[in-house]
């Protein structure tokens, strides 16, 4: 920028050079007017003549010569001028020395030529200097409109954030009514047995988890998983939800029970007492106030020990609608050493690890490719007896441990720490599982959401909020049971 205003500085300077000239030269032209307008003998004086010029021309030489020690240093674009002012100083004392009574008719014509030259030089000088200002001037609009364009859109991303993370009115509501529900009718609405029936356990059902706590986009994973399913009652649903939650999830399903004799779990935190601030770092790090970290998110990778008798769990995001048949996935052939089976996401230089990963951080260089292929979340198949075998949980609490300062990823994504623990243990699935953005992207095939076994609406744009899109929001309306009370009178725009 300082390199920017010297040359702007230096033409500035040149242009009130040239200006003053021309100024002396006007002021030379209306004092020999003034002259030949005085009386004739006067006018015809050639002493007064010779005075007059000889003045002028002093005049002019001492303005040029005090300039010109100015126009040195200026760039070399103006070197041509320079010498153009040197050249006419230089001729104007020549003159201006020459003068008598018998050349002054001569060297007044000469003088008026030398002086129009640099009032030619003034004015091209001038129009340089014009167009140079007229540049900045765009260049500083530019600037301005870009920085406004940058604050408009974090100010839309920031916007789209909070409606999308935000508790609507009617979700809140329904919770509400629900756990109204509940302490209105507690005999009625028993908790769940202590000893829990053999099926919820049975490694040869077909078992899902599900974090949330979102009744509603559960019933929705639930229903719809169900009515896909050939065999719904071997399907088995684990919802882990926050503590405060969990009487109106209990009271969702004791009024509205999975269709078709599908099966669910419902469980919070605290069913669960190996997750404490001494075994936890996730524990540890919400329990002081790191608010970034969404307890309930990384959950998901204690599954092992929430569930120790199943050999393999499908992760289930509470924002997807099953379409198909999911008993497939416990037929996948995870290969050897593979943990995971998730769509890989990546395409072209998109979605590759260097997108969620700090790869400025030595320990991510060494450890990590950053052109390797991310995957996502949504539907995950889980080999839990693999994970235990390779200790996932172990480093992901390494990692967890390693990024308490938020150096390595943004810790409020659950993203970026799979990325880390499933590294070389992942193995791609098919795209006609899982079919994504449908929170985000309008312009999603129908032939692919038709074909897909799991439509997953990641993004703001949740199928429960006003700004979902009108084109996929009735995907999952349809699996809504509208038939509960609370719906209604929560006012719920389905």
């Amino acid at each position: 920028m300082a390199g920017g205003r010297a040359p702007a500085r230096r033409r500035a300077v040149l242009a009130a050079v040239i200006t003053l000239i021309l100024l002396a030269s006007v002021s030379f032209l209306l004092s020999a007017t003034a002259t030949s307008s005085s009386t004739a003998a006067a006018a015809n004086s050639p002493a007064s003549r010779l005075a007059v010029v000889q003045r002028h021309a002093e005049d002019h030489a001492a303005v040029l010569a005090a300039y010109t020690a100015h126009a040195r240093h200026l760039s070399a674009l103006s070197a041509s001028q320079t010498d153009a002012f040197l050249s006419i100083s230089s001729r104007l004392s020549a003159l201006a020395s020459r003068l008598s009574v018998s050349t002054v008719g001569a060297l007044e014509k000469e003088v008026k030529a030398q002086v129009k030259r640099a009032r030619s030089l003034a004015g091209g000088a001038k129009e340089a200097f014009d167009t140079q200002s007229k540049i900045q001037k765009l260049s500083d609009t530019v600037f301005a409109v870009g920085q406004q364009l940058l604050r408009a859109r974090r100010a839309g991303v920031l916007n789209a954030r909070i409606a999308a993370w935000s508790t609507p009115k009617s979700l809140h509501c329904l919770a509400m009514r629900l756990l109204e529900s509940r302490l209105a009718n507690a005999s009625s609405i028993p908790d769940d047995p202590t000893s829990p029936p053999p099926e919820l356990s049975d490694p040869e059902l077909y078992h899902y988890a599900v974090f949330s706590d979102n009744v509603l986009a559960v019933s929705v994973v639930v229903a719809s998983a169900a009515r896909a399913a050939a065999e719904p009652s071997r399907h088995v649903f684990h919802v882990v939800t926050a503590p405060m939650y969990l009487p109106a999830f209990r009271v969702w399903f004791a009024r509205r029970p999975p269709p078709l004799g599908a099966r669910v779990q419902l469980l919070s935190v605290s069913d669960f007492p190996f997750l404490n601030a001494s075994y936890s770092p996730v524990i540890r790090q919400v329990e002081e106030g790191n608010r970034d970290v969404a307890m309930l998110d990384y959950l998901r990778f204690y599954l092992p020990e929430m569930f120790p008798a199943l050999r393999r769990v499908v992760l289930l995001e509470d924002d997807v609608v099953v379409q198909r048949d999911l008993a497939g996935l416990w037929r996948v052939d995870m290969g050897a050493g593979a943990v995971n089976a998730a769509l890989h996401t990546c395409f072209g230089g998109f979605r590759r690890y260097v997108k969620y990963l700090n790869f400025s951080d030595p320990f991510v260089q060494e450890s990590f490719s950053p052109r390797a292929c991310a995957w996502s979340y949504g539907v995950n198949v889980f080999d839990l007896q693999a994970w235990r075998r390779e200790q996932c949980t172990e480093q992901f609490h390494r990692f967890m441990e390693m990024n308490e300062n938020g150096t390595l990823w943004d810790p409020a994504s659950v993203l970026p720490v799979g990325l880390m623990t499933f590294y070389g243990k992942t193995k791609p699935l098919d795209k006609s599982w899982h079919v994504m953005g449908l929170g985000y992207n309008p312009h999603i095939r129908p032939e692919d959401i038709s074909g897909a076994a799991v439509i997953h609406f990641n993004g703001n744009m949740k199928p429960w909020l006003d700004v979902a899109f009108n084109q996929y929001k009735h995907l999952w309306t349809k699996y809504v049971d509208t038939e509960m009370e609370f719906l209604t009178l929560c006012n719920f725009g389905l």
